[in-house]
């Protein structure tokens, strides 16, 4: 159930997902790379409202609600003496003739998000080095 990270050349680098996907990385040109993908970081970001994003299509499918034109904007307030995201800001944005009493439901699925959850509750990481086999 494991991810393999490889790196095909100069600032690129890959996640093998077990799903048979593969996640390309690259860095900007501005900082050696070629440009050719999203910077890990932005990904890690991304994540965040995507899996939003998934929560929120499950609450409208399971009411019949369409959702096609919902979409969420994303902001972050960075710290500049901590030099880090102090906030995370995802701003629902719904079409004209959304119901209203669902506002509150969307924010509350945006929330149960798994990505949100586990940056709230870190898990420990361990990292160490061993020979290849082979």
């Amino acid at each position: 159930m494991g991810i393999k990270i490889v790196f095909p050349g100069n600032k690129r680098v890959d996640a093998i997902m077990p799903s048979g996907f593969t996640i390309h990385t690259d860095q900007p040109v501005r900082e050696g790379g070629d440009g050719t993908a999203p910077a890990p970081f932005e990904l890690f970001l991304a994540s965040i409202g995507t899996c939003a994003g998934i929560y929120i299509v499950g609450f409208c499918e399971s009411r019949g609600i369409p959702y096609q034109d919902i979409e969420i904007y994303q902001d972050l307030v960075y710290d500049p003496i901590a030099r880090k995201i102090a906030k995370v800001k995802l701003e629902i944005r719904v079409p004209k003739d959304f119901p209203e009493k669902y506002y509150d439901a969307l924010v509350k699925s945006a929330n149960i998000c798994a990505v949100k959850k586990t940056i709230e509750n870190p898990p420990e990481f361990e990292t160490y080095t061993t020979v290849k086999e082979g």
